[in-house]
């Protein structure tokens, strides 16, 4: 306490009595005030605390015995012990009003200091046993304060927690329901209190016998987990993963359990949506390779050189490439027709000047998408190679329409030369017929002698959307007549594919590159970048799952100029480095060749 000295008070109104009490009172730890009338003293006791009054009988205006009873009349001072000090006859009268006024003693003058500093002593050590409970009291707040604190944080704590705070003692039955239980199951805690659990219907016969087992071969704060299924209110089970600990009474030694249970339905869709997407994952890739592997096997079959079947199977390749990239930026949903007639302008299969089209905006689901991309390809190639546009003066008119029930596709060559039908149905005509699915009627062509004609019909899988497709620049293919060498040239592949790495150098040692070092890895990377002597660098996108934001940095700080090479869009590559060309897996010679030659001239 910040005053720790216990005060008396000495009322008297001659001042050499009080100088006598205070010599024989005076002592370490005690405080003496002094009062010449009753007035000054009920002034000094309303602002200290004392532990006894010494009050002189005899005084004039107010005596000792008036100034009792005021004393007593009063909530502050009405405690106050009272010795009384007079130098009267023991008269037992006098006595009996100072007992009835408030007295607690009286000493008599002349004042024997024995007796004085022992009755005096008794108060002081009162006084003493008051002062501590008062420090212990104020602890004891200060305590329980912290402590009303601290509950109030636990409680807000578990009422807004996502887990169930439930305890229950060894026979299960229910002690502590928290908010979040009634909010996971939609059962208060007035209704689930004094339940046992499964007379409660909350866990089934199996779940109790777990919870069960928990406590009857637990030990104190032993620690459990389990997966259960526990019922709403409304019939309704909830998986949840359940954590226990049994925590034993050091009383009677009975054994309690705490559970912590957590909803993890929705971890349970994301795993089921996982296997899924990974079921589904693995069997567009199948698929994706079957279809690689059916094209490669009729290009080939039908290829006059191995240059034929290479340019031939690598278009194709592309076609697919691009339309699976155009999936993938719709997460699989659909894709635009428009995208799928801009990415062969791209590509270069397709002339926009000599490409006349219309037609509304529609969306193709993922297995249109894919055969119309191998279709518009094919189609494409045709025409370059055979019909309208093998010759200056040739177009082609793309025009489709859409309703509720039908998908119609015209694609009509003009002013080419004359076509006849062919004499054998090729891989490309098949791939075109295939473009309805299983419809056998979906396709048909007409032979005029103006100019070929197909039709292709679909009946499923062709949305018209609320809002038209945001336009995007269409960027034409550069032709390149002449093959470019690279005259000596120190290149760095940054690939952690084997096979497309070895592609690559074979592709680049065959148009004359003098050196073509391989790094599979970060480190490796940055290790070249730093060593060797490098003119030119390919980099991939991802180097076996890790990002190339360093690897791109280090090139830019060597300034070694570098393009990548990435089945990824400019958006998932690493930022700031939009001047570093993007090479699409997969890739063609002839695609490859000409960036990394016009990197060298830079």
């Amino acid at each position: 306490m910040p005053d720790s000295q216990i005060k008396f008070l000495v009322v008297d109104d001659i001042r050499e009595n009080m100088v006598a009490l205070e010599a024989l009172l005076r002592r370490d730890g005690l405080q003496i005030d002094f009062a010449g009338s009753a007035a000054e003293a009920l002034e000094l006791m309303l602002v200290n605390d004392y532990s006894l009054a010494f009050l002189d009988v005899q005084m004039p205006e107010t005596d000792g015995y008036e100034l009792a009873e005021l004393m007593r009349g009063a909530e502050r001072t009405r405690n106050i012990p009272i010795i009384f000090v007079t130098a009267a006859d023991r008269d037992e009268r006098r006595h009996f009003r100072g007992y009835e006024a408030g007295a607690v003693d009286y000493i008599f003058k002349p004042l024997d200091p024995v007796v004085l500093r022992s009755k005096a002593a008794v108060f002081f050590r009162i006084g003493q046993q008051a002062r501590e409970l008062e420090r212990q009291r104020d602890e004891m707040r200060v305590l329980a304060h912290h402590r009303d604190v601290a509950i109030s944080r636990l409680k807000a704590h578990a009422d807004n927690s996502p887990l169930a705070l439930i305890e229950c003692d060894r026979n299960l039955t229910l002690r502590s329901w928290s908010k979040g239980a009634e909010r996971m199951f939609g059962r208060s805690a007035e209704v689930m209190l004094g339940q046992g659990i499964e007379q409660s219907g909350w866990l089934d016969v199996e779940a109790a016998g777990i919870l069960q087992a928990w406590v009857d071969g637990g030990s104190s704060a032993s620690r459990h987990s389990a997966q259960i299924d526990a019922r709403r209110a409304d019939g309704q089970f909830i998986p949840c993963e359940v954590f226990g600990s049994t925590l034993c009474d050091t009383d009677d030694g009975n054994l309690s359990l705490s559970l912590q249970l957590l909803d993890v339905t929705e971890r349970r869709r994301a795993e089921e949506v996982r296997s899924l997407l990974i079921g589904e994952l693995n069997h567009r890739i199948k698929n994706t390779l079957a279809n690689v592997q059916a094209i490669a096997r009729q290009t080939l079959r039908q290829a006059d050189s191995l240059a034929g079947f290479e340019q031939g199977f690598v278009g194709r390749l592309q076609a697919l490439a691009r339309a699976h990239s155009i999936l993938s930026d719709m997460t699989w949903s659909s894709a635009s027709l428009d995208q799928l007639i801009d990415e062969q302008i791209r590509a270069g299969t397709l002339d926009a000047a000599r490409l006349l089209r219309k037609g509304p905006t529609v969306q193709l689901a993922p297995e249109n998408a894919l055969r119309l991309a191998l279709s518009l390809h094919e189609l494409g190639t045709n025409a370059a190679k055979y019909g309208a546009l093998s010759v200056p003066g040739g177009e082609v008119l793309l025009t489709w329409t859409c309703n509720d029930e039908m998908f119609v596709l015209r694609w009509e060559e003009r002013g080419g030369p004359e076509v006849h039908p062919p004499a054998r149905t090729g891989f490309g005509t098949t791939l075109i017929r295939a473009s309805a699915g299983c419809e056998d009627d979906g396709v048909s062509v007409d032979w005029s002698g103006s100019g070929v004609i197909w039709t292709i019909t679909l009946s499923v899988g062709v949305a018209q959307p609320n809002e038209p497709d945001q336009e995007r620049p269409i960027e034409p293919a550069t032709t390149q007549n002449d093959r470019p060498e690279l005259d000596g040239s120190r290149v760095l592949v940054i690939e952690d594919e084997p096979l497309v790495a070895l592609d690559i150098r074979h592709e680049l040692t065959a148009a004359g590159a003098g050196k073509v070092d391989i790094a599979r890895s970060i480190g490796q990377a940055l290790e070249a970048i730093r060593s060797a002597d490098i003119d030119v660098a390919l980099l991939d996108g991802n180097l076996s799952g890790e990002r190339v934001d360093e690897v791109a940095k280090a090139l830019r700080g060597r300034k070694i100029p570098f393009c990548f090479v990435s089945g990824y869009g400019r958006q998932h590559l690493p930022q700031g480095f939009q001047d570093a060309p993007i090479i699409e897996k997969p890739f063609r010679a002839d695609a490859l060749l000409p960036v990394i030659h016009e990197l060298i001239r830079r």
